[in-house]
Parts: C-alpha cells; sequence; structure tokens
C-alpha cells in the first residue's frame, strides 16, 4: 500500500483551511532532501506556515512538499519531504496530528514462506490498542 501521510496531511491542509486557521507544519530539520532555511530551525525543528498569505504556488505531493516563501524579507523555495514532516496543526488552537518515525514503513520483505505468512496473520489479527482522548 502507498504511504498514508501524505494523504492526511493534504485532509488536516484542508480541514484547517476551511476552519480559517493557519496550517503549520513541524519538520524534522536533520532529514535528508530538506530544502529550507535552517537558519530558523530550534532544536533540529522548523516551524513553517504554509497558510496561502505565506507561500505561494503550494504542492502538497506525495513525496514533498513544495512552495515559495519569504524569509527574513528574502524569497527562498522551500522543498520538504513528506517523511521530515512531524506534524501539521493549527496554529491558533495546536490541533492537527503528530505523525511518529514509523508512520509509514513498509511491511517487512520476505520470502512467501506459510509459517511467515501465518505469524503476520496473527499479528495484525490483535485487538487494536486504542483510547480515548480528550
Amino acid at each position: 500500500m502507498t504511504p498514508s501521510r501524505p494523504y492526511l496531511i493534504r485532509a488536516l491542509y484542508d480541514w484547517i483551511i476551511d476552519n480559517d486557521l493557519t496550517p503549520y507544519l513541524l519538520v524534522d530539520a536533520s532529514r535528508d532532501g530538506l530544502r529550507a532555511p535552517m537558519e530558523y530551525a530550534d532544536n533540529g525543528r522548523l516551524v513553517l506556515n504554509i497558510s496561502g498569505r505565506a507561500v505561494r504556488e503550494l504542492q502538497l505531493g506525495n513525496e514533498l512538499i513544495a512552495f515559495s516563501g519569504r524569509f527574513g524579507g528574502a524569497a527562498l523555495d522551500v522543498e520538504v519531504p513528506v517523511r521530515a514532516v512531524m506534524a501539521i496543526y493549527a496554529r491558533e488552537n495546536g490541533q492537527g496530528m503528530l505523525f511518529n518515525d514509523t508512520d509509514d514503513d513498509p511491511p517487512p520483505s520476505g520470502g512467501d514462506d506459510s509459517e511467515q505468512a501465518t505469524d503476520n496473520h496473527a499479528k495484525t489479527s490483535r485487538q487494536p490498542n486504542l483510547r480515548v482522548v480528550k
């Protein structure tokens, strides 16, 4: 299956915009492929305002988020690998989603061994571990 992270980012971006709020990305500044103003990073994290007022030509792709923005008055093209996105949230109320490093990891590869398939089925057929968050 394709990773869900880019789809969730796009959906949450739309939801935040539809509610007249400001979408922010929290980005892991240590990830390869990141092209952004690193002087604004703090403790290895970079916060980017991706609202329509702050950026131009926003592209929320499956592998890369790209846009043009102004930082300290200077125009800069920014590229953020989707895997570098740690969270997307609304600035005004903090609502959004935090991603962890294991999100969208591909399943382990291996042979078509029936014993392995049985083990994988047993692992995936467990009861989900969900809890209510208020």
